[in-house]
């Protein structure tokens, strides 16, 4: 399995890069993806905006796979730095495998429903 590694500025940018890498790849020297995992952490401050970051966030990888992009959503909500390690941890929650299998499961279901229930 190949997978590219690309960081952005915050969570908010995060649904931006999946859209510019998919709407790239349909450029013949461009790779092409199966589906993306978006992985991140928005940790509460002081001000309402952890909100906006986390809602908007979500709603903008929902919008994209309401296009038809398999995406696993593993951006972490968390109160603080222990409980988003708690949350990451292979050892423990383990939210990015999660979101890793997820994105696989949109991968092969869509590729089942493309060629017939009945595969």
């Amino acid at each position: 399995m190949q997978f590219d590694v690309v960081t952005v500025p915050g969570a908010l940018e995060v649904p931006t890069a999946i859209a510019l890498a998919e709407e790239a790849g349909r450029y013949p020297t461009a790779p092409r993806y199966d589906g993306y995992v978006a992985l991140g952490c928005i940790i509460r401050g002081e001000t309402y905006h952890f909100e906006i970051v986390s809602d908007q966030s979500a709603a903008g990888i929902m919008h994209l796979g309401l296009k038809g992009l398999a995406i696993g959503n593993g951006i972490l909500t968390t109160e603080d730095e222990e409980q988003t390690w708690a949350r990451a941890r292979m050892s423990e929650g383990d939210k990015g495998g999660g979101a890793a299998r997820a994105c696989l499961d949109l991968i092969a279901l869509r590729k089942r429903l493309r060629g017939g229930l009945a595969s």
